[in-house]
């Protein structure tokens, strides 16, 4: 048990000093969100290449996610969530157009791969990882590493290619330059200590509390949701030091990296080319959402792609922030995805799933007859 233990801390800390030189490399090469991506990087090669034993505990990437969620709270002010009301009805259109997208890009690789639409179904759904790789391990004849690999290779080339995206002069994002409401939090002079302990108190328990009750994303709602109602409330939160969003990016970037196994999946080249292919498409989709969102809405084009973008709230927060992009509608228009993939998709999955299964009954119960 205490050989256990500690060979897992050997293994934590083997992971967190490759991440650490990942981030700091892509932090000298100057490259966009280092902190996210270099660990990331660098732990899908690390993984892949060496035969090192990595580690990497759930509750890390949750640190992470609880102050991404603290820091996309702060933005939630009451004039942002006025604007986030007002906008409902396109969240849902935007939404309903990328589930419709993922629809159809499905179909093409189902055909270009003659495998199963299920499959490539799921493998395309933006977002709620976790949620739609559950579905596929309840849902019969899936195949399970399709899904899995075509989904983490989906969120990192995300992950990767928005933060070169919304830097390039088409879209033309700028620091200050948020294009609508007040993105980001007002400066304020409230020192970090004791300000920041009431909130971390708040988050905690509502992460806490969301992760018992199955609460989707419940690290970074919690945290987000506490932080917002404090702010409505009349209190103040306090910005956090460079470093500790720094490290934030780091925990989860650390995690996103080490998803993608490349030695536990079979016909390798397919797989992978049909999986960077359907992401490919499902970003050029999301381009195309994003300039029918600017043009209902006096938005950045940075901030309409970040938030039409097919990746993670968290991922799409952080560069946001970076950015100074409006890191409340983006964060309102991930939210309403991310509900809306967690709680409307399984069921409307599963029926569709239920209606396909029905029709190859009969045609199997047709050509016995």
């Amino acid at each position: 048990m205490g050989h256990y233990v500690l060979y897992n801390f050997k293994g934590i800390f083997i992971t967190l000093i490759i991440a650490i030189i990942g981030g700091v490399l892509f932090q000298l090469l100057h490259i966009p969100v280092p902190w996210l991506l270099g660990p990331m990087i660098a732990m899908v090669l690390g993984k892949n290449m060496l035969q090192w034993d990595f580690a990497w505990p759930y509750h890390l990437r949750n640190t992470g996610m609880m102050i991404i969620g603290y820091t996309i709270g702060l933005s939630m002010t009451l004039a942002a969530l006025r604007e986030m009301a007002l906008q409902l009805p396109t969240m849902l259109l935007m939404t309903v157009l990328l589930m419709l997208l993922c629809a159809g890009i499905a179909l093409i690789v189902s055909m270009l791969s003659d495998s199963d639409y299920r499959s490539a179904l799921l493998g395309s759904i933006p977002g709620g990882l976790t949620q739609v790789i559950v579905l596929a391990e309840e849902t019969k004849g899936i195949n399970l590493a399709v899904v899995t690999v075509t989904q983490v290779i989906r969120l990192m080339m995300i992950v990767i290619a928005m933060p070169l995206l919304v830097l390039m002069p088409f879209f033309g994002q700028h620091a200050g330059d948020n294009g609508g409401t007040a993105a980001l939090p007002i400066e304020t002079t409230v020192s970090l200590f004791p300000h920041i302990i009431l909130f971390a108190l708040v988050g905690v328990i509502l992460a806490l509390l969301g992760n018992k009750i199955h609460f989707p994303t419940a690290y970074l709602l919690g945290p987000m949701i506490g932080t917002a109602v404090l702010q409505v409330l009349g209190f103040t939160g306090p910005h956090l030091p460079g470093f500790v969003i720094n490290a934030a990016q780091l925990l989860i970037g650390t995690h996103v990296g080490l998803m993608l196994k490349a030695s536990e999946i079979e016909h390798k080249g397919r797989t992978f080319s049909l999986a960077i292919g359907s992401g490919l498409m499902l970003m050029g989709g999301s381009v195309v959402l994003s300039f029918i969102l600017g043009w209902l809405h006096d938005m950045s084009r940075a901030t309409a792609l970040l938030a039409t973008a097919p990746g993670g709230m968290d991922q799409m927060g952080i560069i946001a922030h970076a950015i100074e992009a409006d890191l409340s509608i983006v964060s309102g228009y991930q939210l309403f995805r991310t509900f809306f993939i967690y709680f409307a998709i399984p069921p409307i999955l599963k029926l569709l799933f239920r209606m396909m299964g029905d029709k190859r009954k009969q045609k199997r119960h047709g050509v016995t007859t």
